[in-house]
């Protein structure tokens, strides 16, 4: 396993490198993360606030956000300070981010960590076919690792710039590990002797599956699928303890329990074996199916938690950064953690996947005995019994208060915004916005999750929402005294303000990652926080109500799926494609104030009745 220690103020986090060779081959061609101007940034900040904050408190702010830029004051010394930083570190924020966004989290990884993909159901529905597909999947997988590893994976551009790959390597032998102050991440896959296995889990029960020959190459789908067989004759009672379960706690309660759980040899070399696999395969039991209106939502919610600890959670490792679920009833998606992965990486993966799995498997397996998997044995004492219980019902309460909603709007999709030459994202955006306006009677901070990987080393930025122009707009919309001309106006200046601000974004001028810079830069300097990250504004600001994301370029009906940033918001992510798009909103249930089912509906009018303004009913 290999390792680096990055300091950062008080605090101490691990995080996994690949080798230096493959280091340049994915950085080389893609230029550093540059750090915005200081003026810049906050200005954008204030701008950002002005659709937020009455006039006497954004007033306030801009008095704090003058003395804090004056020249020889503080923001300046800061910023010289990122600069420095900049010019020593491979990217001045990255390492910063995951340690903040993720590694420090204390929250549990499913719902409010972990990504989800669900795709469209095979069409199968017994376990003789489950295990079928499940063996072309992983020679999918292993397929994409081969191209990794060979460097012969294509290149990606974005806008015609190159993309930074650094991160595919990560996605395999990597995986998250607790601690009771922050956890770190481990990567097992470019040590002297590379892990070759994969680990399989059915009903609880965890398996280690070679997936390589003694000579290297890699196993034919054939000789995968007598492997799973094996496997499933050996998983049959469900009577097992759920240890998948424990991955699923508040963070500190799993760190403590890790601990007490390593403390027993056998339950130290299974876990290690869970850890060190390429991937994990979550071969579940069906979802229930109430209707099929539900069954969408039913399945998103399946491979993002499992459903449960009475359904398939304790089929999930929630650490693993890479967890293929595959359903007896056809069900199938990718589970993924994103202090190290990312969509845009999983989302290439998933595309090798779809078409490898369209192509037939010219490769006859070669007539020799192949080891019987090894079942993966724990010791559970008392009180690692005890800590079982508590996760199951701690994870049971977070399912039920998990609201999910995925619904295929078919009116339009993507063609209608690009006939009117308005970006499909930022109309979409725009119309999100409208449709919060509608069900709360306010506008709120809305983040847009958009790639930095156009740099060396980059991660992600947040596109924010909403602009002063969509509040014109969204006051205007409704009302009956603005002309339908006017209306239209004010709509393409709020798609256009939006696509402005995503290509300042894409060009590295974002304004969410500079201001945790500069506040994290303060702390690593042994200084105050400055005031203005002290003041309500900033925490408004940050406190996003709208977490959203567009599903990574791809022509499959696939769906993302993630919990809300904050108790009383939303999470929407949406699949753009020709003539529909695919939707999932997230709420909790224990906010009054939210529901993901009102929200998806006011959504749908909403579309509608934007699609009418840009082409009126005859």
């Amino acid at each position: 396993m290999i390792l680096t220690k990055i300091p950062s103020g008080g605090c101490r986090v691990w995080l996994s490198r690949v080798s230096w060779r493959q280091e340049v081959c994915c950085l080389s061609s893609v230029p550093p993360q540059p750090v915005p101007p200081l003026a810049q940034t906050l200005q954008g900040y204030l701008r950002a606030l002005e659709p937020l904050l009455p006039p006497e408190e954004l007033n306030h702010t801009r008095r704090m956000v003058q003395e804090f830029s004056k020249p020889k004051g503080l923001g300046p010394r800061l910023q010289e300070g990122l600069e420095k930083r900049a010019r020593a570190n491979k990217n001045w924020i990255s390492d910063w981010w995951v340690q903040r966004a993720y590694l420090e989290s204390r929250l549990p990884l499913p719902v409010h960590s972990n990504a989800a993909i669900s795709l469209p159901r095979r069409d199968y529905n017994d376990w003789r076919s489950q295990l079928v597909f499940a063996s072309r999947v992983i020679a999918a997988v292993l397929d994409f690792k081969a191209k990794i590893s060979s460097g012969h994976l294509p290149s990606e551009h974005m806008r015609g710039k190159p993309l930074c790959k650094e991160l595919y390597p990560l996605i395999f032998s990597s995986c998250r590990i607790p601690g009771p102050k922050h956890d770190y991440l481990a990567h097992y896959g470019r040590t002297r002797r590379s892990p070759t296995h994969i680990t399989v889990v059915r009903n609880y029960q965890f398996f280690q599956l070679e997936v390589y020959n003694s000579d290297g190459s890699r196993m034919t789908e054939s000789q995968i699928h007598s492997q799973l067989l094996r496997i499933r004759s050996q998983s049959w009672k469900t009577d097992k303890e759920p240890m998948g379960i424990l991955t699923s706690e508040h963070r500190h309660t799993w760190g403590e329990a890790y601990n007490r759980l390593l403390r027993d040899k056998l339950n130290q070399e299974s876990v290690r074996m869970i850890e060190t696999g390429l991937f994990s395969l979550c071969l579940d039991s069906p979802v229930m199916r109430i209707s099929d209106e539900k069954y969408a939502s039913r399945k998103a919610a399946q491979v993002l938690h499992g459903g449960g600890t009475f359904s398939n959670s304790g089929n999930r490792w929630f650490d693993k950064t890479l967890q293929i679920v595959v359903g007896e009833d056809g069900s199938w998606g990718l589970l993924y953690e994103q202090a190290t992965a990312e969509g845009p990486p999983i989302a290439k993966l998933l595309d090798h996947v779809l078409e490898y799995c369209e192509k037939p498997d010219p490769k006859r397996a070669p007539l020799v005995p192949l080891p019987m998997p090894k079942k993966l044995y724990f010791h559970i004492d008392r009180e690692i019994k005890r800590d079982i219980e508590h996760a199951k019902q701690n994870l049971d309460i977070l399912i039920n208060d998990l609201d999910v909603n995925v619904f295929n709007f078919k009116r339009f999709g993507k063609e209608l915004p690009k006939q009117f030459s308005l970006s499909p994202n930022s109309f979409i955006q725009v119309a999100l916005q409208l449709a919060y306006y509608r069900v709360h009677s306010e506008v709120c901070a809305a983040c847009d999750i958009a790639t930095q990987r156009m740099f060396r080393g980059g991660r992600t930025e947040y596109i924010r929402s909403p602009t002063n122009q969509a509040l014109q707009f969204i006051l205007a919309f409704d009302d009956a005294a603005v002309t339908w001309d006017a209306k239209l106006q004010l709509f393409r200046e709020a798609v256009d303000a939006y696509s402005a601000l995503t290509d300042a974004v894409l060009k590295g001028h974002g304004i969410d990652r500079h201001l945790l810079g500069l506040k994290l830069q303060a702390i690593e300097e042994g200084l105050t926080i400055p005031k203005i990250f002290m003041d309500t504004a900033y925490g408004l600001a940050t406190h996003f109500k709208l977490r959203t994301g567009q599903m990574p370029a791809n022509n499959t009906d696939s769906v993302m799926c993630f919990g809300p940033l904050v108790p009383d918001g939303y999470a929407v992510c949406y699949n753009p494609q020709e003539d529909h798009i695919h939707f999932s909103i997230t709420a909790f249930n224990c906010c009054e104030e939210t529901n993901a089912e009102t929200f998806a509906r006011t959504l749908r009018n909403t579309l509608c009745d934007v699609q009418e303004l840009l082409q009126p009913p005859i």
